[in-house]
């Protein structure tokens, strides 16, 4: 999301962007290198995991497949992606339980949710669009029901 928030027409203005992180003391460097590196916003830790709760608690095993040569295969295309992004990444702390992308509106309520897709990346172009019509949509004092 870093690269989005930089972009000359401003596509989070007006909204704030903070990461939601269930864990601190098992891996702080990892911690400390996604705000540095990747996203320079504010952390907020949900001791009580509801934010991960909103998102079902899916555990990243959730619809895995267990063919072999498919699990290799998204190994590989995983770290293809990494690389390209010079993300470097660890496999410490947990990384079980899926999260996502919550849109809220000016009042604090959501408005949008993305889920994580462990693996694939985010669906850029369908996250702009939620956050052009949560926009929209607080300007024109319309309610927003389901998106």
């Amino acid at each position: 999301l870093l690269h989005l928030s930089v972009r000359d027409d401003s596509p989070f203005e007006g909204f704030d962007l903070i990461a939601v992180i269930k864990e601190t003391g098992v891996d702080d460097k990892g911690l400390d290198e996604f705000y540095n590196e990747y996203f320079p916003f504010p952390l907020y830790r949900d001791a009580d995991l509801k934010f991960f709760e909103a998102f079902g608690n899916k555990s990243f095993m959730e619809n895995m497949s267990w063919n072999p040569i498919k699990i290799y295969r998204s190994i590989k295309q995983m770290g293809r992606r990494m690389k390209e992004k010079k993300i470097e990444g660890n496999m410490s702390g947990d990384g079980m339980i899926k999260g996502g992308i919550i849109i809220f509106d000016a009042e604090g309520m959501p408005q949008y949710q993305y889920n994580e897709d462990t693996g694939i990346e985010i669906e850029e172009e369908v996250l702009l669009e939620a956050v052009k019509l949560v926009r929209e949509r607080q300007r024109s004092q319309v309610p927003i029901g389901d998106l």
